[in-house]
């Protein structure tokens, strides 16, 4: 007779598994392999616009959330910040406010008073990774800042 280990059949969606470095403190979403070929039935291709995750960092009592969200009819990074350890948020920020663009595959990333946050901006002609630095806490971001060439994106 086979033996069956008893949690073989529950399928693991997502472990956080929380990572310091000095005094960077970041949180990364780690899917089990069956939890990603779960993922891609639901929402096509992996890092995809529908692959939606919501990475969160901390600093010290401050955490940060970044995600992507369709509601506006225009594919847009969000965030939203607490300094008092989620205990409650500041209001929404539209980080990318690209319009015509698709700006999804956020990451997020914190030390001292800095909020780092990437995502890609594509559309029919490209593919390009940004960036916004916030260096008060995450009240206020840089321009954003087009990784490809080191340029301020044009206000869209």
């Amino acid at each position: 007779m086979k033996k069956v280990n008893p949690i073989s059949g529950i399928l693991v969606a997502a472990i956080l598994v929380m990572a310091s470095v000095g005094t960077i403190t970041t949180i990364t979403t780690i899917q089990s392999a069956h939890a990603q070929a779960a993922s891609k039935k639901v929402f096509g291709v992996g890092g995809g616009v529908d692959d939606r995750k919501a990475p969160i960092a901390t600093s010290g009592n401050n955490v940060y959330v970044t995600w992507w969200t369709n509601k506006s009819g225009d594919w847009e990074v969000m965030f939203k910040s607490s300094d008092n350890g989620g205990k409650t948020w500041s209001d929404k920020i539209n980080l990318s406010n690209s319009n015509g663009t698709v700006s999804n595959n956020a990451e997020i990333a914190a030390a001292g008073s800095n909020v780092y946050i990437t995502w890609w901006e594509r559309n029919p002609t490209s593919n390009e990774p940004m960036l916004r630095v916030s260096n008060d806490y995450g009240k206020t971001f840089g321009e954003k800042i087009m990784l490809s060439n080191n340029a301020t994106a044009a206000k869209q």
